[in-house]
C-alpha cells in the first residue's frame, strides 16, 4: 500500500484568530447547548434533595466531569491520536486497526467494536438535533405558558427548514456560524457572571472536595445522576471529529479560551439561581435572564442549536462518505454543494433519513427532560469505544510500555463505564431509541462488508486470469478499433466480466485498453503522486491501481490524466468506460442467514451506480449486466 500523505488543512493560510473562531462555531455548538437543559435534568430528576451541600456538589461534578472528560481525555490525549491529521471514530478505527494488522483476531475485533461505535453515532445523529431545538424553544413557555402548545410545530418546522437547506450547502451561511457561536458563549457567560454576583459563595464548587463530598454522602444518587451529569459533555466527541478542519492548537485555544470558561460561568451561575430561587428548576436557564432579554435569548438560543444540528448532520454526511469508501456501506448518491471545498457534501438518503427519524424523535418524546432520558446510552457507549480503540493505538502504534498504556486510559475507561452503567438505567425510559437506531445501522453495515465478501469469494472462484487470457486473445487478435477502453475491475489481474461480454457481442477490441482497479485504504489520504500504479501488459493494454483514502474523492477521468507520461494517453473525447452490473440472488444455505442474503441483494440492487460515485462522464459509460448467486 502506497504510503499516505498528510493533506494540508484548507484553512492553513488562515490566521490562528480565524482558525479558533471556526472550531467555536463547528466544533463545541452542541457542548455549548447542553447549558439549556443539563443543570435542569439533574435537580428536576427529584433524585438530589435542595440543599446548599447538594447544589455544592452536583456543581462540582459538572466542573470536574468537563476537566476530566472534556480537558483532559479528549484535548489532551485524544487529539494526539490523530490518523494523518485526521480526527474522529473512523479515523480513530483505522488507526488502531492497522496498528494490528499483524493480529488478525484482535484486528476483526476492533473492526467490530469501532463500526459498533460509528452506527450508534447515528443515534447520536437524531437525539442532538431534537433535544437542542426542542430546549431552545420550549423557552417561548417561559416567556407566555399559552405558547407551550406551539413548542412542537415550531420545533418541527425549524428543523424542516433546516434539513430542506441542506441541499443548497452552507457554504454561504458557515461564516456566520463561527460568530454567532461566539455570542452565543459570550451571552451565557454574562447570563453566568450577573448570577454569580448575588451569590459568589457558589464558585468554592470548583474545588474538587465538594463533588468528592457529595459521592461519599450520596454514592446511589450519585450513580442514578451520572446519567443526567454527562449531558454537559454531549459533543465532546467533535473535538476529535474535526481535528483535521481546524488542528489541534485552535481547537484547544478554542476550549480553555473561550468554551469552557462561558460554560462553567453559566452552570455555576444557574446554581446561584437555584440557592435562591429554588422554583427556578422548572427551566434554570432562561430563568437567570431578566424578562426583558427572554425573547431575544429564545432567538439567539435557537439559532445555537441550529448550528450545532448543522455540525452534527454535516458530520453525518462526512461519516457516511468514510464507511462507504472503508466498504461497509452501499455506494449512496453523493452530491457536492461547494465548488471550492470538496468537504461540502450532501448525500439525499442520509438527510432525509436523519430528518424523519428526528421527527419520529419529536413527536414520541414531547420535551427536552423526556428527550434526555433517551440521550447518554449512545454518547457514553461512544466515549467508551473512543477510550478503547486509543488504548491500542497507543500501545501498539506508538509502542508505549504497557503500564503507562493502562494508566493513560484506564482512568477514563473507568469514568466512562461509570457514566454508561448510571445511563443504562434509562434504557426503558427512551434509552433504547438511539440503540435500536445504531443497531439497525450496525446490521446493514455488517450484512454488506460480509455480502461483498461472498459476492467477491464467488466472482474470485469464476475469473480468468488477465494476463494469460490477453496471450491467448492475441493469438488471433480480433478487430481493434479507434479510441480507449477503460474496464473497471474488483479485482487486479481478473479478467472483467464487461471484457468477456464486449468481446462475445461485439467481437472488437479498442486501440487501448485500461484495466483498472481501484483500492481504498485505512488512512484519510493518498498523495496524487501515490496514487497511481501502472504495468504494461503488452498490445497496448495496462493494468491500471489507482489508490484512494478513506476522505478523498473518486474521480477516475481525473486519476487517469498523468498516464500520459506512461505513454498512454486518455483521450477524453474518445475513452469509453466498460462497467458490469451485477445482479445478486440470494441461495438458501449460502454463506449468510436467507434474511441477510435477501436485504444484501435489496441494498446491491439501490446502490447508486458506480458511474455516477466514481465520476465517469455519463454519455461514455457502458454498463453489462450479469447474474451472480451467493
Amino acid at each position: 500500500m502506497p504510503a499516505a500523505k498528510l493533506k494540508p488543512l484548507s484553512q492553513s493560510s488562515s490566521s490562528l484568530a480565524a482558525l479558533t473562531l471556526g472550531a467555536i462555531g463547528v466544533v463545541y455548538g452542541d457542548i455549548g447547548t447542553s447549558v439549556l437543559y443539563a443543570v435542569k435534568e439533574v435537580f428536576g430528576s427529584g433524585h438530589v434533595p435542595f440543599t446548599p451541600a447538594n447544589v455544592y456538589g452536583v456543581l462540582s461534578l459538572f466542573f470536574w466531569t468537563l476537566t476530566t472528560i472534556v480537558s483532559l481525555k479528549y484535548v489532551v490525549l485524544v487529539l494526539r491520536a490523530d490518523n494523518h491529521g485526521e480526527g474522529g471514530l473512523v479515523a480513530m478505527l483505522a488507526l488502531a486497526s492497522q496498528a494490528v494488522k499483524d493480529k488478525p483476531r484482535m484486528r476483526q475485533m476492533l473492526l467490530l467494536v469501532g463500526i459498533f461505535g460509528t452506527a450508534l453515532f447515528y443515534g447520536d445523529g437524531v437525539i442532538t438535533p431534537a433535544i437542542s431545538v426542542l430546549s431552545a424553544v420550549e423557552g417561548l413557555e417561559v416567556i407566555d405558558p399559552a405558547f407551550k402548545r406551539a413548542v412542537i410545530p415550531v420545533t418541527l418546522l425549524i428543523l424542516f427548514l433546516l434539513f430542506w437547506v441542506q441541499k443548497r450547502g452552507t457554504a454561504g451561511i458557515g461564516q456566520f456560524f463561527g460568530p454567532l457561536t461566539l455570542l452565543w458563549f459570550l451571552a451565557i457567560a454574562v447570563l453566568g457572571v450577573h448570577q454569580i454576583a448575588s451569590y459568589p459563595g457558589i464558585l468554592l464548587a470548583l474545588s474538587p472536595h465538594y463533588a468528592l463530598a457529595f459521592i461519599w454522602a450520596n454514592p446511589g444518587t450519585t450513580f442514578v445522576i451520572l446519567g443526567a451529569v454527562v449531558l454537559c459533555v454531549t459533543g465532546a466527541e467533535a473535538l476529535y471529529a474535526d481535528l483535521g478542519h481546524f488542528g489541534k492548537k485552535p481547537i484547544r485555544l478554542a476550549w480553555f479560551a473561550v468554551v469552557m470558561p462561558a460554560l462553567t460561568l453559566n452552570y455555576f451561575g444557574q446554581g446561584a439561581l437555584l440557592l435562591r430561587q429554588p422554583e427556578a428548576v422548572k427551566n434554570p436557564f432562561y430563568l437567570m435572564a431578566p424578562e426583558w432579554a427572554l425573547m431575544p435569548l429564545v432567538v439567539l438560543a435557537t439559532v445555537a442549536s441550529v448550528i450545532a444540528s448543522q455540525a452534527l448532520i454535516t458530520g453525518a454526511f462526512s461519516v457516511t462518505k468514510q464507511v462507504i469508501q472503508l466498504g461497509y456501506l452501499p455506494r449512496l448518491s453523493i452530491l457536492h454543494t461547494s465548488e471550492r471545498d470538496t468537504g461540502q457534501i450532501y448525500i439525499p438518503m442520509v438527510n432525509w433519513g436523519l430528518f424523519v427519524t428526528i421527527v419520529l424523535a419529536v413527536v414520541m418524546f414531547r420535551s427536552s427532560s423526556n428527550l434526555a432520558s433517551a440521550y447518554g446510552i449512545a454518547v457514553t457507549l461512544d466515549m467508551l469505544i473512543t477510550t478503547f480503540l486509543t488504548f491500542f493505538v497507543i500501545r501498539y502504534s506508538w509502542n508505549y510500555p504497557l503500564a503507562l498504556c493502562l494508566a493513560a486510559t484506564g482512568v477514563f475507561f473507568l469514568v466512562d463505564l461509570a457514566f454508561f452503567a448510571s445511563n443504562l438505567m434509562k434504557f426503558l425510559d427512551g434509552g433504547w431509541f438511539p440503540l435500536i437506531i445504531g443497531g439497525f445501522v450496525f446490521t446493514l453495515m455488517l450484512t454488506w462488508k460480509d455480502g461483498r465478501q461472498l459476492l467477491n469469494t464467488k466472482m474470485r472462484a469464476d475469473w480468468l486470469e488477465l494476463a494469460a487470457f490477453l496471450d491467448t486473445v492475441f493469438v488471433l487478435p480480433p478487430a481493434r478499433v479507434e479510441g480507449t477502453a477503460v474496464f473497471l475491475t474488483a479485482e487486479k489481474g481478473a479478467v472483467p466480466n464487461a471484457m468477456l461480454h464486449n468481446l462475445k457481442h461485439n467481437k472488437v477490441l479498442h486501440e487501448q485498453n485500461l484495466f483498472v482497479t481501484v483500492i481504498n485504504h485505512e488512512v484519510p489520504w493518498i498523495g496524487l503522486e501515490q496514487r497511481l500504479e501502472i504495468e504494461a501488459l503488452g498490445n497496448e493494454c495496462w493494468q491500471v491501481l489507482i489508490h484512494y483514502g478513506f476522505k478523498d474523492d473518486p474521480d477516475i477521468p481525473k486519476a487517469l490524466v498523468p498516464l500520459a507520461s506512461h505513454g498512454c494517453r486518455v483521450d477524453a473525447m474518445n475513452t469509453s468506460y466498460f462497467l458490469s452490473r451485477d445482479t445478486v440472488i440470494p441461495t438458501i444455505g449460502g454463506g449468510m442467514a436467507t434474511w441477510r442474503e435477501k436485504l444484501f441483494a435489496q441494498m446491491h440492487l439501490n446502490a447508486s451506480g458506480a458511474a455516477d460515485f466514481l465520476k465517469l462522464p455519463n454519455n461514455s459509460v457502458v454498463e453489462l449486466g450479469s447474474k451472480i448467486e451467493i
